[in-house]
């Protein structure tokens, strides 16, 4: 029985001993990750990139224009319910500068507070995107600016006209004769100065000083975070260069396939079923000021985002063999192969949600 205890008394002191020996580690293991992302990112470690990703480091955004009368205009349009048909709504009904230009509902809503069906992309740098909305069918900027105005489930005009004719009466008119001469209030002014306005929508962040050389704008555990989205959480597949998207669209199996809220995404724009199920993959920058996140608001947190991320993406379940044949299932099932389960630790996990943060 003695030699028992002996045994069990060791065994306590060694793991005793561990633990007293962890935070040491882990303030050894900090030091050795700031002096690796101390110096320009050409001498940062390898990220862990797949074949065939055209990946671009991680960079600082450029800096917006100033504003100007034009963006000024569109600045206080973009806030005018005046452009709905109900005068109720405006562009920031939906992209609320005070949450990230976006709700913290799952959807916006529109006249007579009508759900729509995605949660509002948010605006940060939303003038560079290559592609808009989640699932790329926006067109250009000029083009989407407009769009709203005669969504039923938005601002619910008839058409353009009217609204033009209620901007031309208003005290808006005088800025727009003003800008544009004779032609005042029309379909391209108006998504001229919302454009100019929209071209002006990024601020610097922590993660753009820290890569404008102010190391000490991330802290330890961010900096840790930063290795792990490089490299084992495997983020930078995806989302990399300045405006940390790759603007392309990739199924995570969040297509809620055979439900009632079903949404294929892509799809609906190009009618190809490899899309089914593909999203646009959006900008992280400030991406922690406009929960909740993913195309139907699904998450809350962005602990929820790293957890399915974690776990390697989403599931599409078929209950039975006959709904597993039914059009588009194995599509809308197939996860993109950048997806795979991660097995990151909790404090890996907070690691990248504090860097999250930062960006």
């Amino acid at each position: 029985m003695s030699r028992r205890l002996t045994r069990a008394a060791v065994f306590a002191a060694g793991l005793a001993a561990l633990a007293g020996l962890l935070p040491a580690l882990a303030q050894e293991r900090a030091p050795d990750l700031r002096a690796a992302y101390a110096g320009p990112p050409q001498t940062w470690p390898a990220p862990w990139i797949d074949p065939g990703v055209a990946f671009v480091e991680l960079a600082a955004a450029p800096p917006p224009p100033p504003s100007s009368p034009e963006a000024e205009l569109g600045e206080r349009l973009f806030r005018e319910p005046l452009l709905s048909a109900d005068g109720r709504v405006a562009c920031a009904s939906c992209h609320d500068l005070a949450h990230g230009f976006s709700v913290p509902e799952a959807v916006g809503r529109g006249i007579g507070g009508v759900e729509g069906r995605r949660n509002p992309p948010a605006l940060f740098a939303v003038a560079g995107r290559a592609r808009l909305d989640w699932d790329g069918g926006g067109g250009t900027l000029s083009t989407r600016v407009l769009a709203p105005l005669t969504a039923a489930d938005e601002m619910g005009n008839a058409g353009l006209v009217p609204v033009m004719a209620r901007l031309s009466a208003s005290a808006h008119a005088a800025a727009f004769t003003r800008l544009f001469g004779t032609e005042g209030a029309s379909p391209r002014t108006l998504a001229a100065v919302l454009v100019a306005y929209l071209e002006t929508l990024d601020t610097p962040t922590r993660f753009d000083r820290f890569m404008a050389g102010d190391r000490a704008a991330l802290s330890e555990t961010e900096v840790a975070g930063l290795h792990l989205f490089r490299t084992r959480a495997r983020c930078a597949n995806c989302h990399f260069g300045p405006r940390l998207t790759d603007e392309k669209f990739h199924n995570l199996r969040l297509s809620s396939f055979g439900e009632p809220a079903q949404d294929l995404g892509r799809f609906a724009v190009t009618g190809d079923a490899d899309d089914a199920g593909r999203f646009r993959t959006a900008s992280l920058r400030h991406v922690s000021e406009s929960p909740p996140f993913m195309h139907n608001g699904l998450f809350p947190t962005l602990e929820g985002v790293v957890n399915l991320y974690d776990r390697g993406g989403g599931e599409v379940w078929a209950r039975n063999a006959r709904e597993a044949a039914r059009p588009l299932y194995g599509e809308a099932a197939r996860r993109s192969p950048h997806l795979r389960p991660l097995d990151l630790t909790t404090g890996e996990k907070a690691a990248l949600v504090a860097f999250l943060k930062a960006l």
